[in-house]
């Protein structure tokens, strides 16, 4: 079986950097002030998506800038890693103990994924992995469709984790089962609308699920 997981929100505890560092980056540019809430809906989408739907009447030069400031910002407050949500390590290890196959598929950049994951040592612990500026962005399912052809696996015996609409809309979207995450930065109540085969309040939990019914 292949589980395929978000990375912020799901496995990472970046939400609150994520949403710092866009307010770091509208301040510095001036640009119409943001309530956190909104800047915290639109993660897991593709930065010039996210930022897209942020300031949808300002110019494309404007979300450009906004674009650069905001990498900058988050690049910057990473100096100080984030933490992994609790039993996110053992779950990982417990499914590939158990000949899981695991993927990423995020809206980070590929040089932010890299950079996360030589920090944690997980350059090898994952089979396969797509960025947003790999491929189209969720809830697009052109990434879950082209991990399915690397890893050779048929879409019935993969599953989708992510704490956002983005990640189950995505699934729905390649006709993929998913599953939520109460933590991350959607309300179990949104999440719930998208047909996942189980909310999750801890990752072991989730590794508990998979686990059964493999």
């Amino acid at each position: 079986m292949l589980v395929i997981f978000d990375w912020d929100g799901t496995l990472i505890d970046s939400t609150g950097k994520i949403v710092g560092a866009m307010q770091t980056a509208i301040e510095g540019l001036g640009l119409p002030p943001l309530e956190d809430a909104p800047i915290q809906n639109i993660i897991g989408l593709g930065l010039p998506e996210a930022i897209l739907k942020l300031y949808p009447h300002e110019p494309a030069s404007a979300r450009e800038s906004l674009r650069v400031a905001y990498s900058k910002a988050f690049v910057k407050a990473d100096a100080v890693p984030c933490e992994l949500y609790e039993g996110v390590e053992t779950t990982l290890a417990s499914l590939k103990n158990a000949n899981m196959q695991l993927a990423v598929a995020t809206g980070k950049s590929r040089k932010g994924l890299d950079r996360q994951l030589a920090k944690l040592g997980w350059a090898d612990y994952f089979d396969a992995t797509r960025c947003a500026d790999e491929t189209e962005s969720k809830p697009s399912p052109q990434m879950l469709q082209q991990l399915l052809h690397e890893l050779d696996v048929s879409v019935d015996r993969a599953l989708m984790v992510g704490d956002t609409e983005y990640d189950l809309l995505m699934a729905k979207n390649a006709g993929m089962a998913s599953a939520g995450v109460s933590y991350g930065a959607h309300s179990v109540a949104h999440l719930q609308t998208f047909d996942p085969v189980v909310i999750v309040d801890h990752m072991s939990e989730l590794g508990n699920y998979v686990l059964g019914r493999a």
